[in-house]
């Protein structure tokens, strides 16, 4: 018999996954789930998350919803304590959670400041979130993992941490320039960064660290921006919710036992031009 299913297999296992209720982090939550995981749900919108919880509950998952915010060292101390008093272990961190500017239809006009004016408040915003929220959850989390002598991060990063955002699929010919901000860029570059060190940090210690790099994720975006997006990529479209599911899958589990500080890039070929 095939041992490839037990490669995906995380009966036993126990994830927290930051960012939770978001467009791909409830997808994430899902197929942790399925693949046998006890799940720990981080975000900071509870009724969201509340939703979430009792979906997963009703299908007979193990779930232990938090409400965290990941920018805040109690909070993110507390996330891990709850995690570790249900569970009494941690074996698997997504560091899903992010601000992330949208351009479906209920955002896009959300994004008008150039970087000429981009306030200052909002940039050190967005660092303390996607940055340094990523270290302090990660530092919580990696101790159980230390005790255990186990544990798998994977890091969630974006196409527009490899290259600079195309600002031509965001203009409307007749409406307002609109802008893929500044920090965006800039935070999920940083990701890799911080991915790269981590696995170095903990060569030898049975704890893999490794990035996933999505492409843009449809949603309800409009014809115009799907069509310019879509001719940007070598499969010509937008990708799916579920198709970043099984890509995240992999890294969690041990079918990529043999990869840490990587990147794994599912963009229908975005950066491969």
């Amino acid at each position: 018999m095939s041992e490839l299913p037990t490669f995906f297999d995380l009966s036993g296992k126990v994830a927290v996954v930051t960012g939770s209720a978001g467009l791909l982090g409830s997808g994430f939550c899902r197929t942790l789930a399925e693949a046998g995981a006890s799940i720990v749900l981080a975000d900071n919108n509870a009724e969201a998350n509340g939703r979430l919880a009792d979906e997963l509950t009703a299908d007979s998952y193990a779930v232990l919803a938090v409400n965290s915010d990941i920018a805040d060292p109690r909070s993110v101390e507390a996330l891990v304590d709850q995690t570790l008093q249900r569970y009494q272990r941690l074996d698997i961190l997504v560091n899903s959670a992010a601000l992330d500017p949208k351009f479906d239809p209920e955002h896009q006009d959300e994004h008008s400041s150039s970087f000429e004016d981009y306030a200052l408040d909002d940039w050190n915003q967005a660092l303390n979130v996607n940055l340094t929220g990523m270290f302090l959850v990660t530092q919580a989390a990696v101790r159980p993992m230390l005790d255990q002598q186990s544990g798998v991060i994977v890091n969630i990063c974006s196409t527009y941490g490899l290259v600079a955002p195309d600002q031509r699929i965001y203009q409307r010919q007749g409406q307002a320039d609109v802008y893929k901000p500044v920090y965006y860029s800039v935070t999920k570059a940083g990701v890799l960064g911080f991915t790269r060190y981590l696995a170095g940090y903990y060569a030898g210690k049975n704890i893999r660290v490794n990035a996933l790099t999505p492409g843009g994720v449809y949603n309800q975006h409009d014809e115009a921006f799907v069509e310019k997006y879509a001719a940007r990529t070598m499969l010509g479209r937008m990708a799916e919710r579920s198709e970043m599911n099984s890509a995240l899958l992999f890294l969690a589990s041990d079918a990529s036992s043999y990869m840490t500080g990587a990147n794994l890039v599912v963009d229908g070929g975005w950066t491969a031009w």
